[in-house]
């Protein structure tokens, strides 16, 4: 089921917008003597987090109480400003290695189970320190705490098994890991986004541009496919998925009541419409200027805007929402 989610019907209304769908999570619910195969990655994610030890893993209700807690939370701790980043540090389109994972969140009561994935990517701060601080979206996570098994597991709690892992494909494609999620650090629920810590010290991170593009930007924008497109391009990427690194163009912004939005004005930037729209499980992968290397924007969905001749575009969030998440360079915060 490809999630389809949070309009408002009068506001779509007033703003002439047909609708705007964010999850492009890929949920699946496990249908007991179904006659059609288990996903690879379905298959793994729900052996991992059957195998791990409950005190080794973050339940989802765990996670979910921290989501809720840490809500705009900043953390103690600056994340680099890299609008123009060192030649070391681009993003390489050509690599195996880009610092993008694929996250998992699990929910298995035993009959049946609850499997959606989303992507994600390290951001460069804690240094030193052997977790690593991830990027994401948010309402794949909220999507869970909706679910049918998610309310079905308050009665089976015993035997429930549940958690979130991080998937990271190696250098050159030789070997996967896969790690369950540690904590959530800070998450802002307004812009669907959201900060995992993993314990994946070798995670390659991308570098941030805290400023907006202007639209017609040319872009990279990391997909996501369940099945291989027909169009070259694509690479086999993590238990059965395929990705590729797309390229499009920046279309503009809107504020929260979905205004247009300009940037270099006082304007609220909160989302950013890009193009072409975002493929199921792209959420929450990096939006990346082709010109500077740097990440600009988060993917999020997907939406039909009718004052446009655009059509259907991309979602997404300006990167510069990250930086509401961690302090700001020279600034003490009390504690």
């Amino acid at each position: 089921m490809i999630l389809a989610l949070r309009h408002s019907s009068l506001l779509a209304l007033k703003l002439g917008l047909s609708h705007r769908t964010f999850a492009h999570a890929v949920d699946r619910i496990k249908v007991v003597g179904a006659a059609f195969p288990e996903p690879i990655l379905d298959s793994h994610a729900l052996t991992t987090v059957r195998s791990m030890a409950v005190e080794g893993r973050a339940s989802l209700s765990q996670l979910l109480q921290q989501y809720r807690s840490v809500a705009r939370a900043v953390l103690d701790t600056t994340l680099a400003y890299e609008p123009s980043p060192q030649l070391a540090r681009r993003i390489d389109f050509d690599a195996d290695d880009t610092g993008v994972v694929l996250l998992t969140h699990v929910m298995d009561i035993g009959e049946d189970h609850k499997v959606t994935f989303c992507s994600g990517f390290a951001v460069q701060a804690h240094e030193g320190s052997r977790s690593s601080i991830i990027v994401s979206c948010a309402h794949t996570l909220e999507e869970m705490q909706r679910s049918k098994v998610m309310a079905r597991s308050l009665d089976l709690e015993s035997t429930c098994r549940s958690g979130s892992l991080v998937y990271q494909q190696h250098a050159r494609g030789s070997s996967l890991s896969a790690e369950p999620v540690a904590q959530i650090l800070a998450s802002l629920p307004r812009s669907d986004l959201i900060l995992f810590a993993a314990n994946m010290p070798s995670l390659h991170t991308l570098p941030i541009s805290p400023y907006p593009s202007p639209a017609g930007t040319r872009i990279r924008a990391h997909f996501v496919s369940e099945t291989r497109p027909a169009e070259p391009g694509w690479r086999p990427w993590i238990h059965g998925t395929w990705r590729k690194w797309v390229r499009g163009r920046v279309l503009g912004y809107r504020d929260h009541a979905g205004r247009e939005a300009r940037p270099g004005t006082y304007d609220t930037l909160s989302h950013l419409l890009f193009d072409p729209p975002p493929l199921p499980g792209s959420s929450g992968g990096p939006i990346v200027s082709e010109e500077s290397g740097s990440v600009v924007g988060i993917v999020l969905g997907s939406r039909m805007d009718n004052t446009s001749v655009e059509g259907m575009q991309g979602w997404g969030v300006p990167s510069e929402a990250i930086y509401e998440m961690f302090k700001l360079p020279g600034l003490q915060l009390d504690r």
